[in-house]
């Protein structure tokens, strides 16, 4: 990324229908192109916002586990097994499946935002069931769990009917959302969600490291690898479940980090799949993730997707640089570029479902309640904050900064109180729950007296209508998160303010939702001089400042809202899906039409990359030495008489023949077509021996004033180019200087030289316009017109110079081929006549092949996924099959 500051930006009202107006319009221009749309949208999420409870099996022998004591809080919470011992509750073997559904709270914004699609598309949500319930409790009162083993197949195929007739309160049967539910193994299940979510991902995304919050952190063999496992086998078991209801053109969206790995297996299951990956949490800095063990994987797994959003810039700009510095990948003009397959990388704020809010706020019972507290706290002002009792929501920095403001402004003393409210956490730290109770003691004992208590501390879930009624009494609320994606609270809190006081609002600036409320009184939560003074300047804010901030916000969020969001995601992934040119995926190679084609052939002619093709892309350049498989296909092609085979590399001579000169009979061309040996010879013939090479100084001394500057770069002198390396530094500071140095040879020198700059792989090279790969094609072809099978393949950009001379276009055959420069440059060659020559090739013979992603730009006809698959195919044309490899 070029720039290193957030775009600060006042947001701008957007309204549904235009977004909706454009999504359908889109959908009908890719129509009309042929590109494949279903219409449906699957969304992917951890849990299924419905619980289910199992009244009845019928499998006989189903037991209900004990009642038992509460147990310690534990690494996983148990799931009780069959095999409990004690009273056991066995259900009738008569007896039919029955299941009670319900709604399961949490996710309110996302799933509403969800189903307003509905309108639109046909929906599909596919989650995890959740743990299965038995109607019967244990003594402290909580619901028994039944093990997902114990369900027979009837009872799960009763429990995917009653889901698939399950519609929520707010659902009508033209906008109706059809659920897809997945059973995982509890063991699997909980070292999914409560193992590698819970205990490594989100306190890594919170800017904490998992030995700072697991229960096991003590344990000598505690490692944030644990429950990985579980992890990559609950992520395997949603893409299966992906793929039993996905039909072409369905577009795909994957929520959240419980499923980070999802992308990936869908692209390797289904290379031309449409998805989408959203992630609500924040993204950490690159120096945070790298802390991650298994961070390559996560990154990967995410790069599968064609389009990866966040709730911001900075969270995207922060997953950027991740894969810049984590994984050596590169940053295209598109997004992140793996091997050709190019993800796009956007941020698209979430909202809250307005109308729905709004409409919960004239509930009777909240005016009643609301009555109750502002008569209770007659003559004082109310602060108020409801948080989760989580050690990155700030509740602690809140109620210091609370403690420094009657302490620094005391004028306050009396007359102003904090009712904050905590609900319970997902994860219980009974060590936090002392601390804020000791602070909270503390500060009423300072500053307290026998009427007045500063601050009413509730650590409880409260009701819809409680909650309601403190938001609208408030004069000041106070959101502090340390970290935070999107918060909700912050926008019911604007919107309950509509209809009483217009309070200001106090937010932390490390929350994702903070760069869309600009009108908000933003603060450090860590800076308690600073958080005590926004206090007393909110409560002493005149009524004309609050009414215009007010308004402000209120704008935003009414906009802004959940089913905003949602189809703003279907509008991103519909122009991913456009400008990553759909109609341009290339073809897999064709292994039974290349055997064909080959087998019939009297001669053959092999064009090979080495870099990428052969060898994978290595960090040190030296260290990329062919493998056996390489060698010995290479052997068996060139020990063929009818077969004339090149490797047509960017590398120099001397590397050419140290790892592949023993092979007898094999044509080698070093420095992208500047040198030449033909297969049998031991000399070189140089083609620049004819150029003005002068160039090459000036270019030299640009170089070395960026190698100066830039630590880990070097330069690489070859007899007819010059490159400047920048694999080893620093990947964002060497792609800037690299375009930085590209810019000054295309304007100061590339324009008066016949030469041409070319950006590769973490590099920039400089060359002669009259050589490249292309010309030695053009070369081999020439020397060469009764070739009947041509298989050419490569890697990158200077490849595509190989590919653009085997493009004959739309002319009669036989294709009639001028010399080209490459044979007319040679001194000793140009005393000769050359003439146009006719070539035995047809289209079908020439299997012009890329090296990468399907999605990759390429002038090829076909692709390979790897050099692996590259070199395996030519093992298969000598009769040489790998294990596994059932493709002959």
């Amino acid at each position: 990324m070029d720039s290193f500051h957030e775009p600060r930006r006042v947001s701008e009202p957007v309204k549904l229908e235009d977004i909706t107006a454009e999504v359908l319009a889109r959908e009908a221009e890719y129509r009309a192109k042929n590109i494949p749309l279903s219409g449906r949208i699957l969304h992917v999420c951890h849990y299924l916002p419905i619980a289910a409870t199992l009244q009845a099996s019928s499998r006989p022998g189903i037991i209900s586990p004990p009642a038992t004591p509460p147990h310690p809080a534990a690494d996983i919470p148990p799931v009780l097994s069959e095999s409990a011992s004690g009273t056991a509750h066995t259900l009738g073997s008569n007896q039919q499946p029955k299941w009670s559904l319900t709604t399961r709270q949490g996710h309110a914004a996302m799933i509403s935002g969800i189903r307003s699609l509905s309108s639109t598309h046909e929906q599909l949500i596919i989650g995890w069931i959740g743990d299965i319930e038995s109607p019967n409790s244990t003594s402290a009162g909580e619901k028994i769990k039944i093990p997902s083993t114990s369900l027979s197949e009837e009872d799960k195929a009763a429990l995917e009917e009653e889901i698939s007739n399950f519609s929520s309160e707010d659902e009508d049967a033209k906008t109706r959302t059809a659920y897809v539910p997945l059973l995982l193994d509890d063991k699997v299940a909980h070292g999914h969600y409560d193992g590698y979510c819970k205990q490594t991902l989100w306190p890594l995304f919170h800017y904490l490291l998992w030995q700072d919050v697991s229960p096991n952190s003590h344990s000598a063999s505690f490692s944030a690898d644990e429950h990985w496992a579980p992890y990559e086998q609950a992520n395997a078991a949603f893409a299966r479940r992906i793929m039993d209801v996905y039909r072409p053109g369905d577009l795909i969206w994957v929520h959240d980090y419980h499923l980070l790995l999802v992308p990936k297996l869908l692209r390797l299951m289904l290379p031309d799949v449409y998805v989408g990956l959203f992630v609500h949490t924040p993204w950490p800095s690159s120096e945070v993730f790298r802390c991650l063990p298994r961070r390559k994987e996560i990154l990967d797994g995410m790069l599968g997707a064609n389009l990866v959003c966040f709730q911001t810039y900075s969270y995207s700009r922060h997953f950027t640089s991740s894969c810049v510095r984590v994984c050596g990948y590169e940053v295209a003009a598109r997004g992140i570029d793996v091997a050709g397959h190019v993800t796009s990388v956007m941020h698209t704020p979430v909202g809250v479902d307005a109308e729905r809010v709004s409409h919960d706020l004239t509930r009777p019972g909240i005016q009643p309640k609301l009555q109750s507290l502002l008569k209770l706290y007659a003559g004082k002002k109310i602060i108020i904050g409801r948080d989760k009792l989580d050690v990155v929501k700030g509740v602690v920095q809140k109620l210091r900064a609370f403690a420094k403001l009657l302490h620094d402004y005391p004028e306050w003393i009396g007359r102003v109180v904090l009712i904050q409210v905590t609900s319970p956490a997902l994860s219980d730290s009974p060590k936090l729950e002392r601390q804020v109770s000791e602070l909270v003691s503390a500060i009423n004992g300072e500053y307290g007296s026998l009427d007045f208590i500063p601050v009413h501390h509730y650590h409880q879930t409260i009701k819809k209508d409680e909650f309601y009624a403190l938001l609208s009494a408030a004069d000041l609320g106070v959101i502090t998160p340390l970290r935070d994606g999107m918060n909700t609270t912050s926008m019911e809190f604007v919107i309950a303010q509509g209809n009483t006081k217009r309070s200001p609002l106090i937010l932390s600036e490390f929350m994702g939702i903070s760069s869309n409320m600009t009108e908000a009184l933003q603060i450090n939560p860590w800076n308690l001089d600073d958080m005590a003074a926004v206090m007393n300047q909110g409560l002493q804010m005149s009524q004309e400042e609050k009414e215009t901030r007010h308004a402000k916000l209120h704008s935003v969020i009414m906009t802004h809202t959940s089913q905003t969001w949602a189809m703003s995601l279907v509008k991103l992934l519909l122009s991913v899906v456009d400008s990553q040119g759909v109609a341009r995926q290339t073809p897999a190679l064709p292994t039974y039409r290349m055997f064909e084609r080959y087998s019939k052939a009297t001669k053959r002619l092999f064009l090979l990359d080495y870099d990428g093709t052969l060898a994978p892309i290595v960090k040190m350049p030296s260290m990329a030495v062919p493998s056996e498989d390489t060698l010995t296909a290479l052997t068996e092609l060139a020990a063929d008489p009818r077969n004339l085979v090149y490797i047509i590399s960017g590398r120099d001579g001397p590397f050419l023949e140290q790892h592949l000169g023993h092979i007898r009979g094999l044509g080698m061309s070093a420095e992208h077509g500047g040198f030449i040996r033909a297969p049998g010879s031991v000399e070189w013939t140089n083609f620049t021996e004819s150029l003005d090479m002068s160039w090459m100084s000036e270019v030299l001394e640009v170089f070395k004033y960026y190698t100066e500057r830039t630590t880990g770069s070097h330069i690489e002198v070859k007899k007819s180019s010059i490159t400047w390396h920048y694999r080893a530094s620093d990947p964002e500071w060497g792609l800037f200087q690299c375009r930085q140095c590209q810019d000054l040879l295309e304007n100061n020198v590339a324009h008066k030289r016949p030469i041409e700059v070319l950006v590769g792989k973490k590099n920039l090279e400089v060359r002669p316009l009259a050589i490249n790969k292309g010309e030695i094609v053009k070369r081999i072809l020439y020397l060469n017109p009764d070739a009947e099978f041509v298989f050419c393949a490569g890697d990158d950009k200077t490849d595509e110079d190989m590919f653009r001379s085997l493009q004959f276009g739309e002319v009669p055959l036989p294709y009639t081929m001028n010399p080209p420069l490459s044979v007319t440059l040679l001194a000793e060659e140009r005393t000769r006549e050359h003439s146009p020559i006719q070539l035995l090739l047809t289209p079908e013979d020439i299997f012009t092949t890329a090296v990468g992603h399907p999605s990759k730009r390429t002038l090829a006809k076909w692709h390979v996924t790897s050099p692996l698959e590259a070199v395996a195919e030519l093992l298969n044309l000598v009769g040489i099959h790998k294990e596994g490899d059932a493709r002959l």
